[in-house]
């Protein structure tokens, strides 16, 4: 089955889900600076989650590009994926119109847990199709960033009931470790 349609469909829900986040951002009714600063939770927010589904975004691309066929089940768990990745405006939304309280820092923690679980069941489904001798499963070798990011978000969601700056920092942390495109797959498959 051609991977094509399924990479078009997750590109276009993507854009969706980027659009409806800064439709969520309001404008003020004054002009002057200071008219922007009770939106800085709410923009932050923004900001923190744009960046995570573009980690998403580029990391599916890779990840995708790397492989050469999809199959039903790589399918379901494409719209697994998708479905975690939409519920990102509620919770962005939620924790910034809260100013980061803990129980919507938590939601949204949990939120990022789940999306990385679906993108780990998502690469594993494609491994699954191409083999333990393909591209693909020499170019993620033992996939340390992807196997320690739902610990840290674990510790993120816990520590955000506590203390939600920490839990918050965390969930920081692990975006800082994927900002830069994973040149595992790019490299392997320019090769």
């Amino acid at each position: 089955m051609s991977k094509g349609r399924m990479e078009a469909f997750s590109d276009a829900v993507v854009a969706i889900l980027l659009t409806i986040m800064v439709l969520e951002l309001k404008v003020p009714h004054e002009a002057g600076w200071n008219a922007l600063r009770p939106l800085w939770p709410v923009f932050s927010s923004y900001i923190l989650s744009f960046v995570i589904l573009g980690i998403y975004w580029n990391n599916h691309h890779h990840l995708l590009q790397a492989s050469e066929r999809v199959n039903g089940r790589v399918l379901w768990a494409n719209l697994h994926l998708l479905f975690w990745l939409s519920l990102f405006p509620f919770t962005t939304g939620w924790m910034g119109e809260n100013h980061f309280a803990r129980t919507p820092t938590a939601v949204y923690g949990v939120v990022l847990l789940a999306a990385a679980l679906a993108y780990y069941l998502l690469q594993f489904m494609v491994l699954r199709e191409h083999g333990p001798d393909s591209v693909l499963a020499q170019a993620l070798g033992r996939d340390i960033k992807g196997k320690i990011s739902p610990a840290i978000y674990v510790a993120g969601i816990a520590l955000s009931l506590v203390t939600r700056w920490v839990g918050l920092a965390l969930y920081v942390v692990v975006a800082l470790m994927w900002l830069v495109p994973d040149r595992r797959l790019e490299t392997r498959v320019n090769a």
